[in-house]
């Protein structure tokens, strides 16, 4: 199904967005002391709860500003904003690339807990709760950015892999940058690890966990701030580039193996199905824009992007 302008182009959905995202950003970064650490608060936890209100399923009279078609317009915007992202990604990386190298076998290691994300969760999430495919994407990585537009690619965000990496996705939006906060204080505390190491475990492939992460360590060792923002950029940086190509040649095929494995386990030792998740006929279908409507989607997030960073 090709997307119209008119659709693609709701000027209702896009000020919206910008007015929310104008809202998140005016209330800012906020910071509470809870006693065991300091809990940080991102301007992208309060865009996602707004957002929330205006989702037709959960508020029918606010999600008529969206539109009965705003869930499929946006999902196509989704990618589409990625497109950048993953360019300055991927730009970021080059003048990189001989301190990757030099790290060496260190940064394999380091990706270790996108593959345990797969041994731990997934039996969990298969063998438990009875989960079809929406654990392999939920699993196979902690569903960032990059994750999602693997997933897009190789299998659609409609599709059972879809829905399971953006679950995750918003999950970790929503709690993920809170519980890092909470924990980077926690182990400070300790007294154990070097600040070095504590701002290098901020880096685990998420701008915002790593910034609630790092922020944290500086309300805690003010003294160190520079080197905790310098580690932790760097390492979450270079988490990007690596975690990206061991999810596509790693993770994510041993997550599609070892789903199958315990597929026919479960099959053996109970009568009770895996649970799919049905998706309706009208969000199944195959949603597309033109190559049009693509080329001035990423012109106006592009320009959008310039005015933001300029200003």
């Amino acid at each position: 199904m090709k997307i119209s302008n008119s659709i693609f182009f709701n000027w209702r959905l896009h000020v919206l967005v910008l007015v929310l995202a104008c809202i998140a950003e005016w209330i800012g970064i906020a910071k509470f002391d809870i006693g065991i650490g300091t809990m940080i608060l991102l301007p992208l936890l309060y865009a996602f709860v707004f957002s929330i209100f205006f989702n037709p399923n959960i508020n029918s009279s606010l999600g008529q500003v969206v539109g009965k078609n705003g869930n499929m317009v946006a999902g196509q915007w989704i990618l589409i904003c990625l497109m950048p992202f993953i360019a300055k990604f991927a730009v970021g990386i080059g003048p990189k690339i001989n301190e990757i190298v030099a790290a060496g076998p260190a940064l394999i290691f380091q990706e270790i807990g996108n593959v345990a994300t797969v041994l731990f969760a997934l039996p969990i999430a298969v063998l438990v709760f009875g989960m079809g495919r929406e654990s392999i994407g939920a699993t196979h990585s902690i569903a960032r950015e990059p994750n999602i537009a693997l997933i897009a690619d190789r299998f659609g965000l409609k599709t059972p892999e879809g829905i399971g990496v953006m679950g995750v996705y918003v999950m970790g939006t929503l709690f993920g940058a809170i519980y890092f906060s909470i924990m980077a204080g926690v182990v400070a505390s300790w007294g154990v690890f070097d600040v070095r190491a504590l701002a290098m475990a901020c880096g685990v492939g998420s701008g915002s966990m790593m910034g609630a992460c790092s922020a944290a360590l500086s309300e805690i060792l003010p003294e160190h701030k520079e080197d905790i923002v310098a580690f932790a950029a760097s390492s979450n940086l270079l988490t990007y580039a690596t975690g990206l190509f061991v999810s596509i040649f790693v993770a994510l095929p041993f997550a599609e193996w070892l789903f199958k494995v315990l597929s026919k386990l479960r099959k053996t030792q109970s009568a009770t199905p895996i649970v799919t998740t049905e998706v309706g006929t009208e969000d199944n279908e195959e949603v597309s824009v033109s190559l049009v409507q693509l080329i001035s989607g990423l012109v106006f997030i592009c320009l959008l992007l310039f005015i933001v960073v300029d200003c």
